[in-house]
């Protein structure tokens, strides 16, 4: 069977997500898109009119970020109009998928050529919304089907967050010392120079540089600046959810019986609201050499994850345990472990469940610290990771995460 190398994966730094405050929220989401497409040709001298498929993730496909926003960058980044692609929404999976479904292409012998990547703008994200309620279009869990959601409750995230928590006897200080932890890896990383190989700066019009730097990170966070925050979801839970007027809380508790809990996320411990974009460029072993390209890694394996959407962030962990089943490794085996902080349980019960050496995960800090651009964040840790086995000389990284809905895809790298 073929294999599928990755040539070179790129970033655009995270800009804060929203309007007036976000370096980046003035530009199109095709803007950010193009900077890591061109990047990718540049950096790698790419014959684009050779690029098999662009596999893109975007989570939010409406306004701006809507009619299939790879292509459009791809063009507006200069590509060759040979160069096709799609766009694809697994939520805060989706560049996961975009990746593995791009590598796929070439281990299946259809492509030699292809990029997985996503851009999500969380700056335009509310003004979608509002406009779609306003207009009357606004559609909840179940895309406004009452029959899905009879069927299936799906609750709201920050909500779910915080049962798990309760459900795992997972505290406030539990969840607040990861959040600080991610700030302090964060930091080191950045003074450090760790994502400068990745990271590539978005221009305005004008030439002039809109963002160079991850502008998220709050070194300043202190245990006591955490513990002072008020919890973010405590009157989500008692909203109603459904037309019956059951609420959030109710809805888990139909399903998992007599479960009770006091919000423990907030601001400081969840993930940053940002704007970024993210591509990985993969090749076929005769393609790489015939353009004279070194592969930094290969992809060994990839799954795909459901889980309860009433909870919705507990698919990580048997996505994990399938992808390392398919892969033939353990969990020993892993040197670099990137688990999307979504939320701070969703990290302390994956490392908890899993059993493992927690100073092989999110090296370099997580979303709580950086950020998370939704549907580009997959690609972007995969790059992370690949970035991190090339400093720390390990040898396999596994990116994973929780995707709304329930469910959770899931890759194995390894570094060559």
């Amino acid at each position: 069977m073929a294999e599928a190398y990755i040539i070179d994966a790129v970033r655009t730094p995270r800009g804060i997500g929203k309007v007036g405050k976000g370096s980046l929220a003035h530009l199109h989401p095709q803007v950010l898109g193009a900077t890591v497409l061109r990047a990718l040709a540049e950096r790698n001298r790419l014959e684009t009119g050779e690029v098999g498929d662009i596999v893109w993730g975007t989570a939010v496909q409406r306004g701006k970020q809507g009619s299939n926003l790879g292509r459009y960058s791809a063009l507006l980044a200069g590509y060759d109009v040979r160069a096709s692609s799609m766009t694809l929404d697994r939520a805060c999976g989706s560049s996961i998928t975009s990746v593995a479904l791009a590598a796929a292409q070439i281990i299946s012998g259809f492509e030699d050529c292809a990029i997985g990547g996503g851009t999500d703008m969380m700056s335009l994200h509310t003004a979608i919304f509002q406009e779609e309620m306003a207009a009357g279009l606004a559609l909840g869990p179940g895309a406004g089907n009452p029959d899905v959601v009879a069927l299936h409750p799906i609750s709201h995230q920050g909500v779910c967050a915080d049962a798990i928590a309760a459900m795992e006897g997972i505290t406030r200080a539990d969840v607040d010392a990861l959040a600080l932890e991610s700030q302090r890896r964060a930091q080191v990383a950045l003074k450090e120079g760790r994502f400068s190989r990745s990271v590539v700066p978005v221009l305005n019009a004008d030439g002039s540089v809109a963002l160079d730097h991850d502008e998220f990170p709050r070194p300043e966070t202190t245990a006591e600046g955490l513990a002072q925050l008020k919890p973010s979801f405590d009157g989500i839970a008692d909203m109603p959810a459904q037309a019956d007027g059951t609420t959030y809380r109710q809805m888990i508790q139909r399903r998992y019986g007599d479960v009770d809990w006091r919000g423990i996320h907030h601001a400081g411990n969840s993930s940053g609201v940002v704007d970024g974009s993210a591509a990985v460029l993969l090749a076929s072993a005769d393609y790489a050499a015939e353009q004279g390209w070194t592969p930094r890694a290969r992809i060994v394996a990839a799954v795909n994850q459901g889980d309860c959407p009433t909870l919705m962030l507990n698919a990580p962990v048997p996505a994990a345990r399938r992808v390392l089943e398919r892969a033939g490794l353990s969990v020993g085996d892993i040197d670099v472990w990137e688990i999307n902080e979504a939320f701070a349980v969703v990290a302390e019960k994956f490392q908890r469940d899993l059993g493992m050496d927690r100073d092989r995960v999110n090296i370099n800090g997580g979303a709580i610290a950086l950020g998370h651009p939704i549907g580009a964040t997959g690609a972007l840790l995969i790059g992370t990771a690949l970035d991190e086995l090339e400093r720390s000389g390990g040898r396999y990284g596994l990116v994973t995460m929780c995707a709304a809905g329930g469910m959770a895809p899931a890759i194995i790298i390894e570094r060559l």
